[in-house]
């Protein structure tokens, strides 16, 4: 007997009661699916072309639909948006383009309605250069207690015309600026290891801790159910800080420890932090942002007693390509199993190119790319990734607009980027605008359904062909395979939660994994391969044959089986 399975199964629809029940299990964090929102880019509630929080509470039904447990706010703090949101200038306020506190609270209370878990964005590296103490560490001059809270420092040269050292922005450029003294006087320098309107904080001073455990309770006491930590590696710096001594470009994800990023120093903050946390009910966690040479020392940062989770970005960075998947596969539950952590999954977030185009074109062009490649191909491959990666043990991380299979937008004009390292060169490549171009409900409108005024960043013509309204029950669709497979991954209790899978012997270019009595097969090849047929099918991201106990999968394609 022969059977064809080209689409997902419709999926069950979830009821209020059994979200709610979802969310109040314990060690929920460790299975968790969750779905990051970049609120400029997510629905825009006033019309102004800029999301916002009202957007966002608008929409939350969508998500609790969609299946997923918790959802992470990119900043909405008060900023002047130098690097959109990322240099904050209050950490107790939200910036007025998104809303108020009452805003806030209001979607906050709302999503825990719905069963859905809230984590904010914190951003301890630095500040935004019009915080507060940083304007008063300007104002005041040379000697200034506020310029201990930062990292300031003479130049060298005949007239401290020379920065401190020979550190570079990850932006591009020099890490650090020289500042203009009150007096009108070339003076002091401060470090950036990102844009000169984001000054580091100099952890060693106290001020610096105290405020942030008060910035910790505050958001805590509003009822956030964690933090994601903008750039947790980096907040400590080498005693002294000395010159690199290379002059390679600066990438987050390196090969090395170095002066300014992964000092072993950021772990005692982290313990400290666990314990206020730890006095909150709820289960609140801490997921860091941590861009580590080996996923042996991200698992630093997820030891008992101080992180819950911590992105996975050798994952991200992989290559569709089996043999490679499958030791950052191993290497990772290896690297948390020690530590008693979960496994995270990641696939696209703000700063990297979409993954539908990553895997549209060749390997080896890194985390950002400017060329839209075979489109066909590139979503063909993120459909079967996503599967591959929700059937993996631990948590996983959707970034908006991946359900709708979106690629990156690569044509953007010059004069609408607003990425700050575009404008900078020699660092990050600068092209984030594209997978932060705001997403499309409907088929038709002035910005496909984001709001009623146009969007901030163009969307390209046809957007609304992958909008939320024309995806919704159309068997086959990415928004409807993601829909069904976090459903299936709900009711499989092998699913989720864990610390290892079973590898079966499979083809060359296929992975296959048990795990309990689920079975996953990743063709990560450009043809059809044969596989047993381990049971009955539960979805599939592509084409799948059965015939006499065999299974012939299509290329880049991933199949999910229940041998139960």
């Amino acid at each position: 007997m022969s059977q064809q399975h080209s689409a997902a199964p419709a999926p069950t629809p979830t009821t209020d009661s059994a979200v709610a029940t979802v969310a109040r299990r314990r060690d929920w964090w460790r299975d968790a699916v969750i779905y990051q929102v970049y609120p400029r880019s997510f629905a825009d509630s006033n019309g102004d072309g800029m999301g916002d929080l009202e957007g966002i509470r608008s929409r939350l039904p969508y998500l609790r639909d969609l299946g997923v447990d918790a959802v992470w706010l990119s900043p909405f703090y008060a900023s002047p948006q130098a690097d959109a949101g990322y240099d904050v200038a209050d950490y107790r306020a939200v910036d007025p383009m998104f809303g108020t506190l009452l805003d806030a609270d209001a979607l906050i209370r709302d999503a825990h309605a719905l069963g859905l878990r809230i984590i904010v964005d914190l951003v301890p590296n630095h500040s935004s250069d019009q915080h507060e103490w940083f304007k008063r560490a300007l104002a005041e001059g040379p000697g200034s207690p506020l310029r201990e809270r930062y990292h300031f420092r003479p130049g060298k040269g005949e007239n401290g015309e020379l920065p401190p050292n020979d550190w570079e922005s990850i932006f591009g450029g020099p890490a650090w600026t020289r500042v203009t003294e009150p007096d009108g006087t070339p003076g002091e320098w401060y470090l950036h290891l990102f844009a000169p309107e984001q000054p580091d904080f100099n952890w060693e001073h106290p001020a610096v801790g105290d405020e942030f455990r008060s910035i910790l309770r505050f958001w805590l006491d509003m009822g956030v159910d964690g933090f994601r930590i903008d750039v947790a590696h980096g907040m400590v710096k080498a005693e002294g800080l000395p010159d690199l001594g290379s002059h390679d470009e600066m990438r987050l994800l390196g090969n090395d420890v170095t002066p300014f990023f992964d000092q072993d120093g950021v772990h005692d903050i982290y313990r400290q932090w666990r314990l206020i946390l730890d006095e909150y009910s709820g289960e609140r966690i801490f997921v860091a942002e941590a861009w580590t040479p080996t996923v042996e020392r991200t698992a630093n940062y997820v030891r008992p007693d101080e992180l819950h989770q911590a992105f996975n970005f050798q994952y991200l960075a992989s290559h569709w390509d089996a043999a490679e998947l499958r030791e950052v596969v191993d290497r990772t539950l290896d690297s948390m199993r020690p530590v008693g952590a979960p496994a995270t999954w990641v696939l696209s977030n703000h700063d990297v190119t979409r993954h539908a185009t990553r895997f549209a074109n060749p390997a080896g062009l890194g985390t950002q790319i400017r060329e839209a490649g075979d489109r066909e191909l590139g979503l063909r491959r993120a459909r079967a990734a996503t599967l591959l990666m929700l059937a993996l043990p631990g948590s996983a991380y959707v970034y908006q607009g991946e359900e709708l299979g979106l690629p990156d937008v690569v044509d953007l004009p010059d004069e609408v980027r607003q990425d700050p390292a575009y404008f900078r060169g020699a660092g990050q490549d600068g092209f984030r605008d594209g997978c932060r171009v705001p997403i499309p409900w409907t088929r038709e409108g002035s910005s496909y359904g984001f709001g009623d005024g146009g969007s901030w960043l163009p969307q390209p013509e046809g957007w609304g062909e992958l909008s939320v309204e024309a995806q919704t029950g159309v068997p086959g669709s990415t928004l409807e395979l993601y829909r069904s497979a976090l459903a299936v991954r709900r009711e499989q209790a092998d699913l989720g939660a864990g610390d290892a899978v079973e590898w079966l012997t499979a083809p060359e270019g296929v992975l296959a994994f048990r795990r309990g009595d689920f079975v996953c097969v990743a063709n990560t090849t450009g043809a059809p391969v044969t596989v047993p047929a381990y049971g009955r099918v539960l979805i599939t991201s592509g084409e799948v044959e059965e015939t006499g106990g065999e299974a012939v999968v299509a290329a880049d394609t991933t199949v999910w089986w229940t041998t139960a």
